[in-house]
């Protein structure tokens, strides 16, 4: 790769790591050699790259450090533009018009031969997956409960229909194919529970819940991928 792209890429790989990372692995990702990851380390901090960090210890992007804008390659521009495809299919309201704002956006500034891949792309998200069940609570109201980290008391009626009222710590919404689901835990079952957003019947916000929503995520994903049997 030529020396510029590889500035970029080698930015790119610390901006992606939180912890500091030695110049010899960088080299096996860059497939170039130690001795290169050095003066290239040293070109970036001159040109005022926030780099910290010493041989033999590792290297770290201090935080507050932008790229320009888009500087993405044909294949990064490709994902991107096929998950706001995906987003306007299976978002609500307010995630379709920022999937179309942030599209909107990248398009201003694509090239000409970009713009046309935007135009015909090459990958799609399949059908179309707008037919969801009606929400009587609407999502905005839980992305509040997430982003504000409160406890949500809900009104909720399960598929045998069977009514229950729970306090639960919403964490994160998923968007399926043909429903929505909150993640939360669950104060009642003591555990993380699935619950569809059409079958929330009723919701209101409480006080803060006593965790970090960031642990709460850590967690259940460590279920999710290692389940008990």
């Amino acid at each position: 790769m030529g020396r510029s792209t590889r500035l970029l890429a080698l930015l790119q790989a610390l901006r992606r790591r939180h912890q500091p990372v030695t110049a010899a692995t960088l080299a096996r990702e860059l497939e170039v050699s130690e001795r290169t990851i050095y003066r290239d380390l040293s070109e970036l901090a001159t040109q005022g790259a926030p780099i910290k960090g010493e041989a033999g210890v590792g290297y770290v992007l201090r935080p507050g450090f932008f790229l320009p804008p888009l500087m993405l390659t044909q294949d990064e521009t490709e994902a991107v533009l096929l998950g706001l495809r995906y987003v306007g299919q299976r978002g609500d309201d307010v995630l379709n018009k920022a999937a179309e704002n942030a599209r909107a956006k990248i398009n201003s500034v694509l090239s000409e031969d970009m713009q046309a891949i935007a135009i015909a792309p090459m990958t799609i998200p399949g059908p179309d997956g707008k037919q969801f069940p009606e929400n009587k609570v609407s999502l905005t109201l839980l992305r509040s409960a997430i982003r504000m980290q409160k406890r949500l008391s809900i009104a909720y009626v399960d598929q045998a229909e069977r009514h229950s009222r729970r306090v639960v710590w919403p964490i994160q919404i998923g968007f399926m194919d043909t429903a929505r689901v909150l993640s939360a835990w669950c104060e009642l079952r003591d555990d993380f529970r699935f619950f569809r957003t059409d079958r929330i019947l009723a919701a209101e916000l409480g006080e803060r819940y006593p965790a970090r929503r960031a642990d709460l995520v850590r967690t259940f994903q460590t279920q999710m991928q290692n389940p008990i049997t």
